[in-house]
């Protein structure tokens, strides 16, 4: 069943004892371990995130991701005596999504957690989960970064449904620059509408990975930009906290309100990551999460403490 994060438990959605994981960041990390770069085995994936769900960070670890084409492995799989939340990613359109819920719901083990389609239209792809998908169950359909925005936005607006967008791949193309996220997280917050982000989004902050020389956006990123935009700020100050390579940024996550954060999660359910323990090691490095035995979390790792200040997209170096 899919669920809707709550991040607001008590004053501060921050706050957390060493072993737990802030609220913030509940279920924000879909493991998408056997696609690409990871492309970990399916059997060895099925194992590490049953280790994940029974870890110290498990809160932060959303369903399993599993290709359409993959489906048939998993069922071979699938232990009712070890329940595996699955959402399953159907790359063909309207036309996959009935056997592929059929094929999670049919079987004792898995637990149909979402849906994710790409192709077709969105207007297709929303009749087919109402047709096939449970009424407690979103979908999400994913938006490519050359749709008509307005259009396929407007199609999910409204329903249960979430958007999806893609923020890398393994080809330099496959990465939105940052007015094109902040225009897709513009058009969400201003339908409430609920996304998901997808690829490349591994690390807290923006980066340039120095082997591949891509640039990657960072979760934290977007999480002060949805949160700013729930204040009313506008696309072009989204712009400049997305390309913001700072840890400034985190000062800037830790002065907003509860109820902006909230919104902010509502609005930002997830990401999908091929890796847990690349964004569990940054939320560590950046202090908003202590290890089991720590005494107390870290002071948060900021460059600029004595300044918070918004950067703005002319103040940022574009992609």
């Amino acid at each position: 069943m899919t669920t809707t994060p709550d991040p607001v438990h008590g004053d501060d959605p921050l706050a957390a004892a060493p072993g737990t994981i802030p609220a913030l960041f509940h279920g924000l990390v879909d493991d998408a371990a056997i696609f690409p770069p990871g492309n970990l085995p399916l059997a060895d994936a099925v194992e590490a995130h049953h280790r994940h769900r029974e870890a110290w960070y498990a809160d932060l670890v959303g369903p399993f991701l599993v290709s359409a084409a993959k489906l048939p492995g998993l069922v071979a799989l699938a232990d009712p005596q070890r329940p595996l939340r699955v959402a399953v990613v159907v790359p063909g359109g309207a036309e996959g999504v009935g056997p592929a819920v059929a094929a999670v719901i049919g079987t004792p083990g898995l637990v149909l957690d979402g849906v994710e389609t790409a192709g077709g239209t969105p207007e297709a792809i929303v009749a087919a989960y109402h047709e096939h998908v449970p009424e407690d169950v979103a979908g999400a359909v994913e938006i490519p970064a050359d749709a008509d925005l307005d259009a396929a936005l407007g199609a999910l607006a409204g329903t249960r449904h979430r958007a999806k967008f893609r923020t890398g791949g393994t080809t330099a193309g496959a990465f939105p620059s940052a007015p094109a996220l902040a225009a897709f997280l513009a058009g969400c917050v201003d339908r409430r509408l609920p996304f998901k982000l997808t690829a490349g989004l591994h690390n807290a902050l923006r980066h340039t990975d120095p082997d591949t020389g891509f640039v990657h956006h960072g979760f934290l990123n977007v999480l002060v930009a949805a949160a700013g935009m729930e204040n009313d700020e506008g696309p072009e100050i989204a712009e400049g906290l997305l390309r913001s390579e700072d840890t400034e940024l985190v000062a800037l996550l830790r002065e907003q309100t509860p109820a902006a954060l909230a919104a902010a999660r509502t609005r930002f359910t997830a990401f999908g990551s091929c890796s847990i323990e690349d964004p569990l090691a940054d939320l560590v490095d950046l202090g908003f999460v202590a290890p089991p035995g720590a005494t107390a979390l870290r002071s948060p790792r900021v460059d600029k403490p004595e300044s918070a200040a918004r950067p703005t997209p002319e103040s940022q170096e574009h992609p």
